[in-house]
């Protein structure tokens, strides 16, 4: 799955499926919201049956670790985690400390964390996204009380910019234009949220089910407060190409 023209990232992925099918769809779903990212993908058996292949898995890993500084690695199901933890025990050392294996939901925290990873994040980052996407994927995200970082300024800021803006593109966030916002968003040294979610969580965007002609609060707070809510608002107003 890696892209011989895909520039160098702080992170890889790996996704480890019982089913070659269910690791390369899910790579080319991550891979539409983060095109800088190499994602290696271990599917199935040699012979085409379902099952994870210890040989698959090592060489997935070792292209991503030739890739990236850091390998996040997502798989499906038990006997896939066992695998991947047999192939990181022969690594040496110095390689094994740079794979990190994720409990995570397999298709949200790939798509997670890809988006992160696009970003720049290292792998601790990575995995720390990749394990709260089940968490904030899903009603739960937009059904509870606004976000932390829309109650009030955060470290070395005055104030928290407000604007209120209308998704103008007929379907609302799906998952391309929450990736692209996420994308806009993680670039600023400053916390956003859209809807009272967090700006560069895809999954929390999408997750609050906006559709086009809906009205949402942007929120930004930080260094570049301003800079952040300009860029956020514009890409909505923009309507994504999609107006």
């Amino acid at each position: 799955m890696t892209d011989p023209d895909t520039a160098r990232t702080a992170t890889a992925l790996v996704l480890v499926s019982h089913s070659d099918e269910v690791a390369r769809g899910t790579a080319r779903l991550a891979a539409q919201m983060a095109p800088a990212v190499t994602i290696e993908t271990a599917g199935g058996l040699p012979d085409g049956g379902l099952g994870t292949d210890f040989d698959r898995v090592q060489e997935a890993i070792g292209r991503a670790l030739a890739a990236a500084d850091g390998v996040v690695v997502l798989a499906d199901l038990g006997s896939a985690i066992l695998t991947v933890e047999s192939v990181v025990e022969f690594l040496e050392p110095d390689d094994a400390a740079r794979v990190h294996l994720a409990t995570a939901p397999f298709v949200e925290g790939a798509v997670a964390s890809a988006v992160a990873a696009n970003g720049g994040e290292d792998a601790d980052a990575v995995l720390r996204v990749a394990e709260d996407a089940g968490r904030s994927f899903g009603p739960t995200a937009s059904s509870g009380p606004p976000s932390s970082r829309e109650a009030g300024p955060g470290p070395g800021t005055s104030e928290v910019l407000r604007r209120t803006v209308t998704i103008r593109n007929p379907l609302g966030l799906h998952a391309r234009p929450a990736a692209e916002l996420a994308r806009t968003a993680s670039g600023f040294d400053a916390e956003v949220t859209v809807g009272g979610v967090e700006a560069a969580s895809v999954l929390e965007l999408m997750g609050l089910g906006a559709t086009g002609g809906q009205e949402v609060e942007v929120t930004a707070s930080g260094p570049q407060a301003h800079e952040a809510l300009d860029a956020v608002a514009g890409a909505i107003e923009g309507g994504f190409g999609e107006a």
